[in-house]
């Protein structure tokens, strides 16, 4: 193992928390850059972990901090777009400067994750931004792996957490694509399986799809968060017109609830199609196994009172 520091983009966030934990646990020393130090406090006391204030989306400065790893890990990505050009910006743009920061430092090894089905020819710009991000790490001759993960659940997600939040609130859902299909993928595996293949000669040049074990609509899985949360809510489901109609409303309130983008997207399932990777030695986890660890009422109560005793109420 290297003793050069495994820089991790996107470190504090959903996955990179998860990712970054992983790697201390293995033993591998970890910088994390990010715009506000506050927001990675969850990682600054981890030992092997330098936590430093930067802006990756400037090229001298992700050069600077690039010179100092063995290894890079791009995790940045976004699901919605304030703006026209966010997505190329933050997939597109950035991966192209990650690659450039790479061959100015000789950091030849380059883990990237992208998405399930991304392809340049998409409908959706998440997903054709994904893809050409994907063609820039492909053509850039390093030592690259590629992980393309469906939607992702964990504890923090903005997934399964959303319809919990919209359940408790609404007295009914109104459902748009619920006929969409997923197969769900546990936000520590998908940091386990870059930690596995990081180190792995036989994972360069190489894409791997990351499902979870079963495959579900949109409506089983509202359906199921409804169970868990106990605000189990009457369904209508939105048919194609009605289902752009309602995301281009809602993507006039405030936070990122919907956009016509993701509708878009989700006429694409996300579903693999194969069998985990077997190269990375583990089984993924089941969606039941875990959702209820936090979606559950005695889970939200358990994480109310954690909060109280921390705020000292």
């Amino acid at each position: 193992m290297s003793d050069a520091p495994v820089l991790v983009l996107g470190g504090s966030g959903f996955v990179g928390r998860h990712l970054v934990s992983q790697l201390v646990e293995a033993g591998y020393k970890v910088v994390v850059p990010t715009r506000r130090r506050e927001r990675a406090k969850h990682l600054i006391l981890l030992p092997t972990v330098d936590v430093v204030e930067a802006d990756i989306h400037d090229g001298e400065a992700l050069t600077r901090l690039t010179r100092r790893a063995g290894t890079v890990v791009n995790l940045v990505g976004i699901l919605h777009a304030a703006r026209r050009g966010d997505f190329d910006h933050a997939h597109v743009e950035l991966a192209r400067k990650v690659v450039a920061a790479c061959r100015a430092t000789g950091a030849a090894r380059l883990l990237h994750m992208s998405a399930l089905h991304a392809d340049p020819r998409a409908a959706s710009r998440y997903l054709a931004s994904k893809g050409e991000a994907e063609k820039i790490v492909a053509d850039s001759q390093l030592a690259w792996t590629i992980v393309q993960p469906s939607v992702i659940f964990g504890r923090e997600d903005r997934f399964l957490n959303l319809f919990a939040r919209l359940e408790r609130w609404l007295p009914v859902m109104a459902l748009a694509c619920p006929d969409a299909r997923f197969q769900p993928v546990a936000a520590s595996d998908v940091a386990r399986a870059f930690v596995r293949a990081l180190p792995d000669d036989a994972t360069h040049g190489q894409r791997y799809p990351l499902c979870g074990p079963k495959i579900y609509t949109l409506r089983e899985l509202v359906a199921y968060v409804g169970e868990l949360t106990g605000h189990s809510r009457p369904i209508v489901p939105l048919g194609a017109t009605l289902s752009m109609l309602q995301a281009r409303l809602l993507e006039c309130l405030p936070g990122p609830l919907m956009s016509r983008d993701n509708v878009l997207s989700m006429q694409k399932d996300s579903v693999c199609g194969c069998d985990f990777p077997a190269i990375f030695g583990f089984a993924p986890t089941a969606l039941e196994a875990l959702a209820p660890e936090y979606l559950s009422p005695a889970a939200v109560q358990s994480r109310f009172a954690q909060f109280r005793a921390q705020s000292g109420r």
